[in-house]
């Protein structure tokens, strides 16, 4: 793999990574406290989980653009423009789940992140198989994150939807 190789393999990174920064570290509030799910996976797993599958995202686009002939002609603009799409689908989520305050809406977003993972993988499949069958975990990991966000959703579990501890007056 060649230095254009780690660079696929490093740019699905750049989202999540200044979501961080600008979300002040608030990722991870709201799968912790009383009323956390119970099959919430601890933060370590969901990092190691997402670092995962966006590096494997990214090495799969990188074996479309290599058998597409590398560059930017045309050939890329379809397999590599839905996956920029999703891409960036993928990154509004993040923030929207961490900063927006609506779960209904971030569940929306997940769904239609879904349907663009699974239209990559049938666009990739005639080009790179290999590719195509990398982005089933991420598909496996979304099924995962959709039904925690559902969940969220529906029990009203998240933070900005938990009441708020009001302090008494001591006459």
């Amino acid at each position: 793999m060649q230095l254009q190789g780690a660079v696929f393999v490093v740019l699905p990174h750049l989202g999540p990574i200044l979501v961080w920064l600008f979300t002040n570290n608030q990722m991870f509030g709201w799968c912790k406290g009383p009323m956390m799910l119970s099959w919430c996976p601890p933060r370590k797993v969901l990092l190691l989980i997402w670092t995962t599958t966006y590096s494997v995202m990214g090495y799969a686009s990188y074996l479309v653009w290599n058998d597409l002939g590398g560059g930017f002609g045309r050939p890329l603009a379809l397999p590599l423009g839905l996956y920029a799409v999703q891409l960036t689908i993928s990154w509004m989520v993040l923030v929207l789940f961490f900063t927006g305050h609506n779960p209904g809406l971030v569940l929306l977003h997940l769904l239609l992140l879904y349907g663009l993972v699974l239209s990559t993988a049938l666009i990739w499949h005639p080009i790179n198989k290999l590719a195509s069958l990398l982005l089933l975990p991420y598909l496996a990991w979304l099924t995962v994150t959709n039904a925690i966000t559902y969940h969220l959703w529906r029990d009203g579990l998240y933070p900005e939807h938990q009441p708020q501890p009001t302090e008494e007056k001591s006459d």
